[in-house]
């Protein structure tokens, strides 16, 4: 893979989408400040994008402009050689080792924001695609598999946690997850009601004792049913509703930060990285998998742990006569998006 172009002297500012280059570029221009001039170019270019998206493009540029400026390169126009270059450097040891998964996500980040700009960055491009293909193989024999948390397991975990708020969220967090077989972002980005943010997505229903999770994914709107569980500690909807009541919240963001003395929390969502510290940390804490180093096992687990077990072959047919069902609908009058409804309940053993 050939080296970035030098170009220390490069007049172009490495600015955000939106932004015109009329000034020389300083020194420290590698890093974008104004997360306003990517939302206003979002806005003008492709209709409304969720803040958490604003600024997952505004991240993505900051860090390649700001490796290209270490490298003496300019960023315009879009290069896939420098790109490919930069791929590469982002899979190095040395800089960290990102999984293809976040790599992918950065590329197309990249290619959103100079499309905002008026230009195409072509990642069919064999410097680009040769890249991830390399590094999708070398992670493929590397990669470690999760283990599958049990239903035993999980309880030993939530017996961990302390009586106070802080606990009582991430008990909340623990069971709900584990019987909704959410992933960690589906969880920090749930609202108590339809509506409540502008970056949610989903939110929660109540019906006879019931929680129903409403979600927006990638194929479109699905309903995850939770109903109370066997046991009272290891219920996820008693759980939720004392989270709910201790903390006061009644709209916003579900899961939120805590105050450092626990006396109330704050209006901010929470980090999905907090979840997977938390299960690290609970895993740890319990015991499980004492067996074995505390390295291994740290390495053992993670929030895949909570999802992974929990579909069965009577889920997967439910699912697939679902979908069917979901195709009816779009040769019908427009009406409020058709969601699928899976009950999970039953399964999670909680």
């Amino acid at each position: 893979m050939a080296h970035p172009p030098k170009n220390p002297t490069s007049p172009r500012a490495f600015d955000a989408p939106g932004v015109e280059a009329t000034q020389p570029a300083r020194a420290d221009a590698g890093a974008v400040t104004s997360e306003g001039s990517i939302k206003g170019s979002v806005k003008n270019t492709a209709g409304p994008i969720s803040q958490t998206t604003n600024r997952a493009y505004a991240s993505d540029w900051n860090h390649f402009s700001s490796w290209c400026l270490r490298h003496g390169a300019d960023p315009f126009p879009p290069d896939p050689a420098l790109v490919g270059s930069y791929i590469v450097e982002m899979a190095a040891p040395c800089d960290g080792t990102l999984a293809p998964a976040t790599i992918a996500r950065r590329l197309s980040g990249l290619a959103k924001t100079y499309h905002q700009r008026g230009q195409h960055l072509d990642r069919k491009d064999p410097h680009i695609t040769t890249a991830l293909e390399q590094i999708r193989n070398n992670h493929a024999g590397t990669s470690q598999q999760k283990q599958p948390l049990t239903p035993d397991e999980l309880r030993a975990m939530v017996a961990t946690l302390s009586s106070d708020l802080r606990g009582a969220r991430d008990k909340a967090i623990l069971l709900l997850g584990y019987a909704g077989d959410l992933r960690r972002s589906a969880i920090v980005n749930l609202d108590a009601r339809q509506g409540d943010t502008e970056d949610g997505r989903g939110w929660i229903e109540w019906e006879d004792g019931h929680a129903m999770i409403v979600q927006r994914t990638k194929t479109g709107w699905t309903e995850t049913e939770i109903a109370p569980g066997s046991s009272e500690h290891s219920c996820p909807i008693r759980a939720l509703e004392h989270w709910l009541q201790f903390s006061g919240i009644a709209r916003g963001p579900v899961f939120r930060r805590v105050l450092r003395d626990n006396s109330g929390v704050q209006g901010a969502r929470l980090n999905d990285k907090h979840i997977a510290r938390l299960i690290k940390t609970t895993v740890l804490k319990s015991g499980i998998r004492a067996d074995i180093p505390e390295k291994d096992r740290l390495a053992l687990f993670s929030s895949r742990s909570l999802r992974a077990g929990s579909n069965t072959a009577a889920e997967v047919a439910t699912r697939a006569a679902q979908e069917r069902a979901l195709d009816e609908t779009y040769d019908r009058a427009p009406r409020p998006p058709a969601r699928l409804r899976l009950t999970r309940v039953k399964h999670s053993r909680l």
